[in-house]
């Protein structure tokens, strides 16, 4: 009976040879300068986990994700002092007409940039990489992404674990 279950299970190739074949191209990135404020809106506009960071030359300097924003932002949010009591006993409304509770409160303007928070490290191979090291890497690492650079170590590609699995065949 297990030699039956054996022979209608049937192993999956990865279709991919080198890195060039799972990757892709020209992936969305940003700049090591822009505000964390932009990193959350660029990410959750996209709707991608995270983005390789580069500077002014093109080059990968970093990663920012979401866990990063996150753990930045239970950090270091900061708000203004409690509100007056004299406050308390007003009408607090917006432009709207819509009325503040009695304990909003304000966050302060952050002038962090993504390179304050962004994970200092690019895993990276370059295009000819055999694919069997691109998964070797990911598992090892315990990553979900490898960014693919060119001779110059300019960002060309990305290769994420979704990726790999969209090459998976019968």
């Amino acid at each position: 009976m297990a030699s039956a279950t054996a022979t209608r299970q049937s192993l999956l190739t990865l279709h991919a040879t080198t890195a060039a074949d799972a990757m892709t191209l020209n992936p969305l990135s940003i700049r090591d300068q822009a505000s964390v404020r932009e990193a959350v809106v660029f990410l959750t506009d996209r709707r991608i986990s995270a983005a390789p960071v580069i500077n002014e030359a093109g080059r990968p300097v970093g990663v920012i994700s979401e866990a990063d924003i996150l753990r930045y932002d239970r950090e270091h949010v900061n708000h203004l002092q409690p509100v007056p009591d004299y406050y308390l006993h007003s009408e607090l409304t917006l432009p709207s007409g819509e009325r503040l509770p009695d304990e909003f409160e304000i966050e302060v303007d952050d002038d962090s940039s993504v390179s304050d928070i962004m994970t200092p490290v690019i895993y990276s191979v370059t295009p000819d990489t055999p694919i069997e090291e691109v998964v070797r890497q990911l598992v090892h690492r315990r990553i979900h992404r490898l960014f693919v650079v060119d001779h110059d170590n300019s960002l060309i590609g990305v290769i994420t674990t979704l990726d790999l699995l969209k090459r998976l065949r019968v």
